[in-house]
């Protein structure tokens, strides 16, 4: 089959993998730096040009689309969608994923724990909302972070007042959410490949940092999830429409508590730290999800 990963960079550890692990079960695949597609939108030949040429037709595409590039990375999934490519990830899937308060709204309707959290827009509410997620120590979270950038710890109230203020006064979007004390500055990955749990790490923050992001100097370790937990992740990914998804959680005295589902997941931290081709099971699945039928829409809103 002839596969397509949309990346900007094809040196990338977890591009790099998928690539290869489509060649070593007998697939083509290409990588395609989204940003340098562009699309002519029309109803009877939607197609997608690439340097200069129209693509040709692939049988399934990754995308690997960073947070900052959603807007025009959904566009170009979406075009992929119109010309009957499947996508592991649907682009409604990641748009959705990305709007951090409305999937906590989603993964809440669904009844799935996760850390008490607020949301308010005025000054006025700030000591209302400190009361309602239980109070200091709680966590601040830019809704545009990503890879812990943005997050902060405030340990007292009048820290949590003077940061909320500050982030409102920047018109900063943010969320404010109970700190989980048990948790002791670690915790889940679970990488989601259709309704199956396939990999699992616990990572854990560095000295003198909560943050567990392996981009902030956290470290990874094999971790064997609960039934609760391997539950609770299926049914993160399952209702933000994702086949391919980090849910991330925290262990604490109440069960998993839901943090992030990220669409577009690193396979490096995770690999490493179970030593599972990860990349070899994402393409197992394209093959067997993804339908041969040539150029015709997939598209479903």
């Amino acid at each position: 089959m002839k596969f397509a990963v949309l990346s900007r960079n094809p040196k990338l550890y977890s591009t790099r993998r998928l690539v290869e692990a489509a060649h070593n079960l007998g697939h083509e695949m290409e990588v395609i730096d989204f940003l340098e597609c562009y699309i002519n939108i029309t109803s009877n030949k939607p197609a997608i040009h690439y340097r200069g040429e129209i693509l040709p037709h692939f049988d399934a595409i990754i995308p690997r689309i960073g947070a900052s590039r959603t807007f025009y990375g959904s566009a170009m999934v979406r075009q992929f969608e119109l010309t009957g490519v499947y996508s592991i990830n649907p682009s409604i899937a990641i748009t959705r994923s990305r709007d951090k308060l409305r999937s906590l709204q989603l993964l809440a309707r669904k009844g799935l724990g996760m850390p008490k959290t607020g949301f308010a827009s005025r000054g006025e509410d700030i000591d209302d909302v400190i009361r309602m997620v239980g109070g200091a120590p709680l966590v601040i979270k830019l809704l545009e972070g990503t890879q812990g950038v943005g997050v902060v710890l405030a340990e007292t109230k009048k820290a949590a007042e003077s940061v909320i203020q500050a982030f409102i006064g920047l018109n900063a979007n943010i969320i404010v959410q109970e700190y989980i004390k048990e948790s002791n500055g670690s915790d889940i990955r679970c990488l989601v490949v259709g309704e199956k749990v396939v990999a699992a790490m616990k990572r854990t923050a560095g000295p003198g940092e909560f943050r567990s992001n392996l981009h902030r100097g956290g470290t990874a370790q094999l971790v064997k999830p609960s039934k609760e937990e391997k539950a609770a992740a299926v049914l993160a990914a399952k209702t933000m429409g994702l086949s391919l998804a980090g849910v991330d959680m925290l262990r604490s005295e109440r069960g998993p508590l839901i943090l992030e589902v990220n669409s577009s997941p690193g396979l490096e931290g995770i690999e490493k730290a179970t030593g599972l081709d990860v990349a070899g099971m994402i393409i197992k699945y394209m093959k067997k999800s993804a339908k041969p039928i040539g150029p015709k829409s997939r598209y479903n809103g």
